[in-house]
């Protein structure tokens, strides 16, 4: 059983090798992305509250999100496992994970920390960016994302360090050898 956390700056590659790590693992993936989308369209209490602050370019706060992760947690598919993404970003989202997984007398086996060089993932976004079209990922955009990412993340790699369950793997390169990095890295 592996109940685990995904995290790592943009562009290091968190949603391909959630979705990689989960197959071969068979335990879902929960993305709190996918769980407002789904709330949203499925027009749920939590979906509508999340709804009046995304219309109006608002992040969604704590208690709505928390209250998504807690419902969805509760789900008979993570009984074997699970891997999070996107959740916690706060020291106050880790409090309050604890709080959740603790009714259910559990808690996070490890946190996989996807580690890139700043430098290669803007080269890595930038590309994208002009793959997709988007013009809006400018260096300047793509640098100070990373920068917010640094900020925000930190504490909470900080917490989990502290409880001895964080793994570093180097998120660059081909994407079937960061998978196979990955894990053999869970293996141990």
């Amino acid at each position: 059983m592996t109940r685990m956390l995904i995290i790592g700056p943009p562009g290091a590659g968190k949603g391909t090798q959630a979705a990689r790590i989960c197959e071969r693992l068979s335990v879902p993936a929960i993305s709190t992305g996918d769980i407002f989308r789904a709330n949203i369209k499925e027009q749920t209490e939590l979906g509508q509250e999340a709804q009046r602050y995304t219309d109006q370019g608002n992040l969604v706060p704590d208690s709505v999100t928390n209250s998504m992760v807690r419902d969805r947690l509760a789900q008979s598919d993570v009984d074997n496992g699970f891997l999070l993404d996107g959740y916690p970003r706060t020291v106050a989202q880790v409090e309050e994970l604890d709080k959740i997984l603790e009714v259910n007398d559990t808690h996070l086996d490890v946190v996989l920390l996807l580690t890139a060089d700043n430098d290669e993932l803007v080269k890595r976004l930038l590309g994208r960016a002009q793959e997709q079209g988007r013009t809006d990922d400018t260096e300047e955009v793509i640098r100070h994302r990373l920068d917010v990412y640094d900020e925000q993340t930190a504490p909470v790699v900080e917490v989990y360090d502290r409880r001895g369950i964080v793994t570093q793997v180097d998120g660059l390169g081909d994407i079937d050898e960061v998978t196979e990095r990955i894990l053999a890295t869970l293996a141990r």
